[in-house]
């Protein structure tokens, strides 16, 4: 069985998408797959393809690029659900303006009450250099609180490099 919480970390490009799908799908439940992005370019259009035609009938698919809270209060226990991802999720907010600490706050409370196990994608972003400009630096610092926190919530937590798993909390199922 999954754990109630599992948070995956990794690069972009890392596989951690794919692992997390192949890692979800190890439950043989029938899972909802939460997506947070917005199809604003060509680049993300593509992106969102290739990950769509990776799933199979086992994934329902829920768009919902801001409030996750509502989608995660209707999944029953032997749904789990996977939500790729926290980094798209938090691009968002900062693009509203959003106040990112209630933001926050108001998911974990909502992953806390979460009936479904669940799984939570998001990048890592602070190997790279101190970015040049000021949203940038805000963008790294505030993936940075919520990668934190998220792996607090969180029982397993996995780091993905070049497709391999890395056990950084807990054990796996």
């Amino acid at each position: 069985m999954l754990p109630r919480g599992t948070f995956i970390l990794g690069g972009a490009a890392s596989g951690k998408s794919e692992w997390a799908e192949t890692f979800i799908l190890s439950s043989d439940l029938n899972s909802v797959y939460l997506a947070t992005g917005k199809i604003e370019d060509a680049e993300i259009k593509l992106r969102v393809k290739v990950h769509k035609e990776r799933r199979d009938t086992r994934w329902t698919t829920v768009e919902e690029p801001l409030d996750l809270g509502p989608a995660l209060a209707k999944l029953s226990p032997d749904t789990p659900v996977l939500i790729d991802c926290a980094t798209m999720w938090l691009s968002n907010l900062m693009m509203e303006e959003a106040n990112l600490a209630k933001a926050t706050d108001t998911l974990l409370v909502a992953l806390r009450e979460c009936s479904a196990p669940w799984v939570i994608v998001s990048n890592e972003v602070g190997h790279g250099i101190v970015p040049d400009n000021r949203l940038a630096r805000q963008f790294r610092e505030a993936q940075g609180r919520l990668n934190i926190a998220l792996a607090r919530e969180a029982d397993l937590a996995v780091m993905v490099i070049a497709g391999l798993p890395q056990l950084l909390k807990g054990t796996f199922p």
